[in-house]
């Protein structure tokens, strides 16, 4: 996520450019071709403006639904996370207040650490790429800070610290390791209700945030594991290229309409435009895969950092990590 209040406009240029430069020499080799048989042939090869720029607006919104719902799937995703936030404070307090007995600050950091082993399960597992995000970009951008470098084989040290060598043996090779350390978490409650350390009724209310960690795992993973539907991904960049390919020939129509010595004008405003469209086509596609671990992500591992600050406060523990602080304005 970038913090800073605006992307300068060369971060921005720079992520973009690509389309800027081949729409300028794109628009220009129309032009050479225009003049060429102009002055050879007197013949003016143009397109009408008119259905160009009715296919402009086509594609504009078509472009603005296509970032409508990328940005839905990336407010959603944040929201997931807002409610595991909310529910993560819940349950430590809970487990604090309930779970009563001789040994109780034992078990409530062993269950609160289990928590924050959990949400980094969820947080690696959510940052593994899929075929359809942008793995040239993930790590090494050209201004994207080096600092998402989360793949299982440093999962075991993540969680080292939190869960027992034997419980990570036991999930090692699991296809969900999030799954079964939450599973581990309710049978753990399961069995203090046994061994009388919390009644019936507050076992029930701690196993429901269990459950609504499940219920928000699972709409995590709907998101990571479910594309945006390529129909619309693929046919919003292919009318954007349409419209590329016919734009310089309807702009020198425009231009020259005015002074044949205007044609060269044909070149900068058939770039900028190409530029734009295929700025906003970008900005839709990079905001479809809100946990890839890319600049514009959602910022989990800051938030789980932020959570296990909050609860591991809660049992007075010793050794808090400090919040993670952005880093050239991005925050992961």
């Amino acid at each position: 996520m970038y913090t800073k209040q605006h992307y300068s406009f060369k971060m921005t240029f720079i992520w973009s450019r690509k389309p800027f430069l081949i729409g300028w020499i794109y628009a220009l080799f129309a032009v050479l071709i225009y003049i060429l048989v102009y002055y050879n042939f007197k013949i003016r090869i143009y397109l009408p403006w008119e259905p160009v720029s009715v296919l402009g607006i086509g594609v504009a919104f078509y472009l603005g639904f296509k970032n409508s719902a990328s940005y839905d799937r990336t407010w959603e995703a944040r929201k997931i996370w807002g409610a595991i936030v909310n529910s993560s404070r819940s349950f430590g307090a809970s487990v604090t207040s309930f779970i009563k007995g001789d040994n109780a600050a034992e078990v409530h950091k062993e269950l609160i650490y289990r928590h924050i082993a959990w949400m980094t399960a969820l947080r690696y597992q959510l940052r593994l790429s899929r075929e359809w995000e942008h793995l040239e970009d993930r790590l090494n951008y050209l201004f994207s800070p080096n600092v998402c470098k989360e793949y299982y084989q440093d999962f075991e040290n993540a969680v080292s610290p939190y869960i027992s060598n034997e419980e990570i043996t036991f999930i090692t090779g699991k296809t969900n390791m999030a799954t079964h350390i939450m599973h581990k978490q309710v049978a753990r409650i399961e069995q203090l209700h046994l061994e009388e350390k919390i009644d019936l009724f507050k076992m029930l209310e701690i196993k429901q945030f269990c459950n609504s960690f499940f219920d928000e795992q699972g709409k995590a993973e709907r998101i990571k594991n479910f594309p945006f539907p390529r129909q619309y991904a693929s046919t919003t960049l292919w009318v954007t290229w349409i419209f590329a390919l016919l734009l310089p020939w309807s702009m020198m129509n425009v231009v020259t309409n005015v002074s044949i010595n205007y044609i060269w004008l044909t070149v900068p405003l058939s770039a900028l435009v190409i530029w734009v469209f295929f700025l906003m086509e970008r900005i839709g596609d990079y905001s479809e895969n809100p946990f890839e671990g890319n600049y514009n992500d959602v910022p989990i591992t800051s938030i789980v950092r932020a959570i296990e600050i909050d609860i591991r406060e809660m049992i007075n523990d010793n050794d808090i990590p400090p919040p993670i602080k952005a880093e050239k304005g991005f925050l992961l």
